[in-house]
């Protein structure tokens, strides 16, 4: 049996038990009550109103069931009514979570259900509305995944082509494509090694190790690994003499990567001539790391999604420069550990920060 004839055949037997049971209550309470009041109509009648005392009895008693026979059709039309309209509603609403779910199972991630009424089955179609909009997220940043991976992959495979083809016409020695093909291969085995750690960072699925360490070891590090390169492209690393040196616990490889991360985007950014500092902080219990560069900055409407995969403020400038996962990583990798980044930018540059727990 359909939906709609069980829960109408339901509501119409509820309505019947009830009718059962208000004939019931009354057969029992209803004596008592007109007894009463006989008892008052004989006494103000005097003695000849015992003799009428049966026939009021009965009186009284039909008059309750003619009326309540005559509002007995009344009362089950309106009920039907009512059980109708009620069934329906329910039977509408999961036959369009029927076909909704349908259109979800048919990859439609666009269909919405309408959201009326504020009971258990508004909140059921505004669930259904909310894993409709996640799932539509979820496909578009599919898509968007393969069209950027597709991108990034283009341009090695397009330079590997080149110098192929060059050898095989004998344009090039191979001495002499060697480096450029060793070089396009590194930012292939880079862009897969990168998503690679981006998905095992979404999922949390990276290991992590904390230990105590001094956030100016940390710094010490990063200014080792990245001193030569910002003296060969004549940009300014600087850390303040008097910058604090407090505990941080957290995985210190990861902590460095997350660092380089931020120093190499500041370096890639930052004209020669220009600066890029970096100071430590202590901050309610956490330690606050900040890279700040005097580069042109970035765009106000491009803030809010700076931290998404390969997503670029200026793909023009960049493309090629990086893998575009290096900021989702290096934020996934700060949350995990228990910290939080963000990033502000005006006209004279722009500061990315990132916490870690204080030792």
């Amino acid at each position: 049996m359909r939906l709609f004839p069980r829960l109408f055949l339901g509501h119409l037997l509820v309505i019947l038990v009830a009718l059962i049971a208000l004939f019931l209550v009354v057969e029992v309470s209803a004596p008592s009550f007109y007894r009463h009041h006989v008892e008052q109509m004989t006494a103000l009648i005097g003695p000849e109103g015992r003799a009428l005392r049966p026939d009021l009895e009965r009186g009284m008693r039909r008059t309750l069931h003619s009326a309540l026979l005559a509002a007995l059709p009344f009362a089950v039309g309106v009920a039907a009514l009512t059980a109708s309209l009620t069934s329906r509603r329910i039977v509408h609403s999961v036959r369009l979570l029927s076909e909704g779910s349908q259109a979800l199972a048919a990859g439609q991630y666009a269909r919405r259900l309408p959201e009326t009424g504020r009971d258990e089955l508004a909140d059921l179609a505004h669930n259904f509305n909310v894993l409709a909009r996640s799932l539509e997220r979820v496909e578009q940043d599919r898509v968007a995944l393969i069209g950027n991976v597709g991108h990034e992959l283009r341009a090695p495979l397009a330079a590997l082509r080149g110098y192929t083809e060059a050898l095989t016409d004998g344009v090039m020695t191979p001495e002499q494509a060697a480096p450029a093909l060793r070089r396009e291969v590194r930012a292939m085995a880079r862009l897969a090694s990168d998503l690679g750690l981006v998905s095992r960072v979404e999922a949390g699925r990276v290991d992590l190790h904390p230990t105590p360490f001094s956030a100016r070891t940390l710094l010490a590090a990063a200014l080792e690994r990245f001193g030569d390169a910002y003296g060969e492209r004549g940009v300014t690393l600087v850390v303040p003499e008097a910058c604090p040196a407090p505990q941080v616990r957290a995985d210190f490889e990861r902590a460095l990567q997350v660092l380089s991360n931020l120093l190499s985007n500041a370096l890639r950014h930052t004209p020669p001539g220009g600066r890029v500092t970096l100071t430590v902080q202590e901050a309610g219990g956490q330690v606050k790391f900040a890279v700040q560069d005097t580069g042109s900055g970035i765009p106000a409407e491009h803030l809010g999604r700076i931290f998404e995969r390969f997503y670029r403020a200026d793909p023009a400038r960049t493309r090629g420069e990086g893998s575009g996962v290096g900021l989702t990583i290096a934020r996934g990798l700060v949350e995990q550990m228990g910290g939080h980044m963000g990033v502000t930018s005006g006209g004279g540059g722009s500061t990315f920060t990132f916490t870690l727990p204080g030792a």
